[in-house]
């Protein structure tokens, strides 16, 4: 199994989008046996989930995301757990242990792409699902 975690000083990035970094934790017997951090080049929103196919990734954990990017990591047959906040090892552990605390519903809607913002501070990853 590979775990791709979205990325930023040790922390889960909130906006899937606009992740420059991904941490790739390699998972063998419910272990984690290798970990490493990778650059995305510049690849953002549709090309994110090609980019991650391509690492052997089977597995998402990540704050804000967008639908479009939902179901592009779902035809790529990658599983999606957004609305995760914290530590990138910690929640690995957490997911490792079948306690992570995640969104299944969690969504980035407003994608005004004209300015900056932060996705966790307008309520990514807090609407119900519809």
């Amino acid at each position: 199994m590979k775990i791709a975690v979205t990325y930023e000083a040790g922390i889960v990035f909130q906006h899937f989008g606009h992740t420059a970094n991904f941490k790739i934790y390699e998972v063998e017997n419910g272990q984690v046996v290798a970990s490493r951090v990778v650059d995305t080049c510049g690849s953002g929103h549709g090309a994110l989930a090609g980019f991650l196919q391509q690492l052997g990734v089977d597995t998402l954990i990540c704050g804000g995301i967008g639908g479009g990017a939902r179901i592009a990591l779902g035809e790529a047959g990658i599983a999606v757990y957004g609305g995760v906040h914290g530590d990138c090892d910690e929640v690995v552990s957490d997911f490792l242990a079948d306690q992570l605390n995640y969104d299944p519903c969690a969504r980035c809607t407003h994608h005004d792409h004209d300015h900056e913002h932060s996705c966790g501070s307008h309520g990514c990853g807090s609407h119900s699902c519809h």
